[in-house]
């Protein structure tokens, strides 16, 4: 049997697990007070950061939550890459008060952080001790309402949360189905005033997490179509969204694609890019979505000929006019290298302050990632250091 055919014999049994209710529309975000009711919350722990509020789009939360007579204390202490004592610090802030919810406002920092934060307050310890896969064993003791204002994370529907040790250098993952938000309301309209180089990062990331879900050997049927119509939604609407941040047409289509994104790679898992990408913002503290905008392209190049299929099919979603399967999976690095490239992101390791003799470490560390063994092509270590040094 060929592989292409193992892989699709493959594809073809699997099972998917969304545990989170998603609310997605226009106006939603003003629906928070609403939605809390119904689940009987009286006093809630927002969760976010200065710049959020003072882009003012806490007002409208926060109003949803005043009209619904729900008192609330608002937490602005989360930072970009969260570290691990920031988690901590913030959960011993929830613990000392009597609230029975944590709504999160924000990018995938945010996110992560009420995330981790409601882990600590049900299990105690620290949340680096729940680093890896299914270590939380206590079920949260109250819901996690997630209100992404960027399109890129999905956090607001997958199973991770993402932390920086600063001591180690490194990015550790904490994966359960503890770790889930109990609902997402995703309003595009909290995206509107976005800047251009946080639509530009975060919008990169959501490609990424449609091409590497849909290239992982753990794909099925029901990821793949989630992120194929990802890759699509990014591709259209990502341009038009950095250049014209006022165009709600194109903001929908962003958040549209970041949220079925998520809801792919929640199940499926990513690849190499993430994988380096990790070792990389860790050594680095390059920020997630210029790292991962850096090594997309070559990644793609070096998953292509593994599954050459798949890469044509991101081609023809990209744009590419090719009709021939061989051409078009030819030219599907460079259809997101241009992407790349058009949204105004650094190409070159050198442009993001990565000096030359991090390399070989960020190398090393890129396969202290889980993600790296879903990726259909399994490279070697000096391979992924070729990768890092033609990008330098």
């Amino acid at each position: 049997m060929s592989i292409s055919r193992i892989y699709k014999a493959v594809e073809s049994d699997f099972s998917f697990h969304l545990p989170t209710l998603i609310e997605f529309g226009l106006g939603k975000a003003g629906l928070l007070g609403a939605k809390l009711l119904n689940l009987g919350v009286k006093n809630v722990f927002l969760v976010s950061d200065k710049g959020v509020e003072a882009a003012g789009l806490l007002r409208k939360l926060q109003q949803s939550l005043d009209t619904a007579n729900i008192q609330y204390t608002t937490y602005l202490e989360v930072v970009p890459d969260p570290g691990l004592e920031i988690i901590d610090k913030g959960a011993a802030v929830f613990t000392s008060g009597a609230y029975d919810c944590i709504v999160a406002v924000g990018g995938g920092s945010a996110i992560d952080t009420a995330k981790g934060i409601r882990v600590i307050s049900s299990n105690g310890g620290s949340i680096g001790d729940f680093a890896g896969v299914d270590k939380v064993t206590t079920a949260p003791l109250v819901p996690l309402v997630a209100v992404p204002t960027t399109s890129g994370t999905g956090s607001e529907v997958t199973i991770f949360g993402v932390y920086s040790d600063w001591v180690k250098n490194v990015k550790v993952t904490v994966t359960s189905q503890h770790m889930a938000p109990t609902m997402a309301l995703v309003d595009p309209e909290l995206t509107i005033n976005l800047p251009k180089t946080m639509t530009a990062a975060s919008g990169i990331d959501a490609l990424a997490h449609g091409i590497e879900s849909f290239f992982s050997i753990k794909s099925c049927p029901a990821s793949a179509a989630l992120a194929l119509e990802a890759i699509k939604l990014v591709g259209v609407h990502l341009r038009r969204s950095v250049d014209h941040g006022q165009d709600i047409e194109a903001r929908t289509g962003m958040s549209q694609g970041s949220l079925l994104a998520g809801m792919a790679f929640n199940n499926r898992f990513l690849g190499l890019a993430h994988a380096i990408g990790s070792a990389l913002s860790g050594h680095c503290h390059v920020p997630h979505g210029v790292a991962i905008g850096l090594l997309l392209p070559r990644v793609v190049e070096f998953n292509s000929s593994s599954r050459p299929d798949k890469a044509a099919k991101i081609a023809q979603l990209l744009g590419v006019k090719e009709s021939n399967e061989d051409q078009l999976a030819a030219e599907a690095a460079n259809a997101v290298g241009n992407l790349v490239k058009d949204i105004g992101l650094p190409t070159r390791l050198r442009d993001a302050n990565v000096t030359e003799d991090k390399l070989c470490q960020i190398a090393r560390d890129s396969f202290k990632s889980g993600m790296m063994k879903f990726n259909p092509r399994q490279p070697t270590e000096i391979e992924v250091l070729e990768l890092l040094q033609r990008i330098y």
